[in-house]
């Protein structure tokens, strides 16, 4: 008799949890789930697979200009422009830019670099050629040469991730990008700063 009484204590005869178990093992499982998913941190896991896939596309980019250069001795936007030459600094504008040579003069057509298969069409589809004519720099990909003809051709873009940031800001790999094509280093930059607002950049090749 004392053993039915208990069986029906514990839940009308099921033997199963009460409810004040089952209230602590959820809330014993959300807490789990919110230290899981602070480790993990998918904000910053996207801001790096971000940043990852701008610095692959800017070496892309970078190398496809250098071929370009090395089978017509000169650059793309020199073919654009005949009154230039590859002396002359070329800065720093958005890879969607026609000189770049992944445009044509709209973006629907292709640039020089695809119309001479140095790079694939489908690069005229990534999402910075797509952001090309907007307002938000941390979305584009700039191009740009000092004056010189040995002077690298570099490609910059505002890393998003923590840790990219952090990386740069160890290395003294921050720069400020200006007008004539030239970089200027940040010293010191601080990882956790607006970077967007002060158009912090890090370039391939660093």
């Amino acid at each position: 008799m004392n053993k039915i009484k208990k069986i029906f204590k514990r839940g009308g005869g099921s033997g199963g949890f009460t409810l004040v178990e089952l209230l602590i093992v959820i809330g014993l499982l959300g807490a789990i789930a919110l230290i899981v998913i602070a480790a993990i941190n998918p904000i910053e896991q996207a801001n790096r697979a971000r940043d990852t896939r701008f610095k692959a596309d800017s070496a892309q980019l970078i190398s496809a200009i250098d071929r370009y250069f090395a089978a017509r001795s000169e650059f793309p936007w020199v073919t654009l422009v005949p009154a230039t030459n590859n002396e002359d600094p070329y800065g720093f504008v958005s890879a969607g830019d026609e000189g770049v040579g992944i445009c044509g003069a709209t973006c629907v057509d292709p640039g020089f670099l695809i119309a001479n298969d140095e790079l694939k069409t489908e690069f005229k589809n990534r999402d910075f050629i797509e952001e090309h004519l907007g307002t938000d720099n941390s979305k584009k990909i700039f191009i740009g040469k000092a004056t010189g003809t040995s002077s690298s051709i570099y490609a910059c873009y505002i890393p998003m991730s923590k840790s990219s940031r952090q990386n740069a800001a160890a290395s003294d790999d921050v720069y400020t990008l200006e007008a004539s094509g030239a970089r200027v280093v940040v010293v010191g930059a601080d990882p956790t700063a607006q970077w967007v607002a002060l158009d912090y950049y890090v370039c391939v090749p660093e």
